[in-house]
């Protein structure tokens, strides 16, 4: 009977009543703090830090007009940059092997790059902090090698922070082009090979413009979050080079600047969708 219900109830009823959740959830925690923040970037605060609701474009006025925050920008660009060109250099030789192992091999292979995932981010940056660490294993194997005759020096400095970033997003790099490489017909790179190009050609020629699309959706998932991380920044970084996000987090946390710093959060968001928006086209179009 029950069946029979389900099927006279027209499937737009249906498909609603299971996206209502997720619009309600999308809501109230996206749609509504974003609103907010939108807000407050156009109010001002007084003396006490309390927010004053008056229309004005002095916040963002602020933003563009102070230098250090360009160049802050320009940063956190810069770093999300070279960010995904490590993680898309290192991540395809990866996911290539990955993907063209054979499959209980590859199930195996996976899991080692998810078990990451497993451990807190807080906990794996600390991690990352005691193995660069100049008292730290790294440090010991290298100079017992004869590699380095001092220890290593490369924590809280921008080197510091790559190292971080890569880390945290290598593995949003890997995943996508595995799932490209593991789709990959094998006979056409054999049939390049047997015409008589050669590996390099066939890799520029073949497998890389068949792969593409995982790695373009690759670069969106590693370009778009880095540009606004700030804990690793924070953490490995020392705060000596400061991203975008960290100015944000410290206008609300420390200088209780909310309506600067929700300003701020805006601009970031408008440097999200813009990414987003070219990254995303660029991926859509080469799948």
């Amino acid at each position: 009977m029950l069946a029979r219900l389900l099927r006279n109830v027209r499937p737009t009823i249906l498909s609603r009543a299971v996206l209502w959740p997720v619009v309600a959830w999308l809501a109230l925690f996206v749609v509504a703090p974003t609103a907010i923040l939108f807000v407050y970037s156009f109010c001002q605060r007084d003396e006490f830090g309390r927010i004053v609701y008056s229309f004005t474009f002095d916040n963002y006025r602020a933003a563009f007009e102070t230098k250090y925050l360009r160049d802050v920008v320009w940063r956190s660009l810069a770093y999300a940059g070279v960010t995904t060109i490590v993680c898309a250099v290192a991540g395809y030789p990866v996911a290539y092997y990955i993907g063209r192992s054979p499959a209980r091999k590859r199930d195996w292979l996976m899991l080692l790059v998810m078990i990451p995932f497993w451990t807190n981010f807080v906990i794996r940056t600390y991690a990352m902090i005691a193995l660069l660490s100049n008292e730290g294993p790294l440090s010991a194997a290298l100079q017992s090698m004869r590699v380095i005759s001092q220890p290593l020096d490369v924590l809280y400095t921008p080197a510091a922070t790559v190292i971080g970033l890569v880390y945290t997003y290598l593995p949003f790099m890997i995943l996508p082009i595995y799932t490209a490489v593991e789709k990959l017909d094998v006979s056409l790179i054999e049939a390049s090979l047997d015409l008589g190009a050669g590996p390099v050609r066939t890799f520029w020629r073949v497998t890389l413009p068949l792969t593409w699309s995982g790695v373009a959706g690759g670069i969106v998932l590693v370009f778009v979050p880095a540009i606004g991380m700030f804990a690793v920044s924070d953490l490995m970084g020392g705060g000596r080079t400061p991203m975008i996000g960290n100015v944000i987090q410290n206008q609300f946390a420390q200088a209780n600047n909310r309506p600067f710093g929700a300003a701020l959060g805006m601009i970031l968001l408008v440097l999200f969708v813009l990414a987003y928006a070219v990254l995303g086209r660029r991926a859509v179009r080469d799948v």
